[in-house]
């Protein structure tokens, strides 16, 4: 079976055997892909420059297993000069899908929200915003969204002054404690997320939030651009 013209990114890519790589790719006609990209390894040849984060592409696979080949690759703009902190966010896109998203789930919405951010994180847009709603969107393409505007167990509005905590099975509840803490959220904080009004209260929360959903997802092995980011 031949997949042509797809319009992808490489997320990651390792060596494989003597002369060849593995690569993983986000389309966004079929989501992640898994490929072999055979003889390109030790070469001068166009192709193993051009599969590399960061590059639009146009690739053409074929094979039937989940495992495929690689058939023709041509790039179909620049190459995304990103550096610094925007490199690091764009690391930790790129390992968030490769890690989470299942093979061969198309998400044209995630695809098109991923070239948007890369595009944002090259304009030096702030970085905090842009990661807290790809993570939302992620859960929200995996089947964990969250209402950030009701109350999950009395499906009223959440109360601005009021505050709630998370469980992770129904969404949020009202707190016993009704104070600040590290995992309870003041209701026009989580209303404010819901609104992508991006307030340094909605910032910090959503950062806990989504590390509480991502952190079984992600199972125990840490985030490689996560450290990378901390130790820059």
């Amino acid at each position: 079976m031949t997949y042509d013209n797809l319009e992808a990114f490489v997320l990651h890519r390792r060596p494989y055997r003597e002369t060849s790589f593995l690569v993983d790719v986000f389309s966004r006609e079929m989501g992640r892909l898994s490929m072999v990209a055979k003889g390109v390894r030790n070469s001068k040849s166009a192709n193993r420059s051009l599969l590399q984060p960061f590059v639009p592409l146009q690739v053409s696979l074929v094979g039937r297993h989940e495992l495929k080949n690689l058939k023709q690759l041509e790039s179909t703009g620049r190459a995304l000069q990103l550096q610094g902190s925007a490199l690091f966010c764009a690391m930790y896109l790129n390992e968030l899908l490769q890690r989470l998203l299942p093979l061969e789930l198309a998400v044209e919405p995630l695809f098109d929200a991923y070239v948007q951010s890369l595009q944002a994180l090259l304009a030096g847009d702030a970085f905090e915003p842009l990661l807290r709603e790809y993570e939302l969107l992620l859960l929200s393409e995996l089947g964990y969204e969250l209402d950030f505007g009701y109350d999950a167990q009395t499906q009223t509005p959440l109360r601005d002054d009021a505050y709630y905590c998370l469980d992770v099975e129904q969404g949020f509840v009202l707190s016993a404690v009704q104070r600040a803490t590290a995992s309870d959220f003041r209701g026009d904080w989580l209303n404010q997320i819901a609104s992508g009004q991006w307030t340094a209260e909605a910032l910090r929360s959503a950062k806990f939030i989504n590390r509480i959903m991502l952190k079984p997802l992600l199972g125990s092995k840490p985030l490689k651009s996560r450290e990378l980011f901390q130790a820059n």
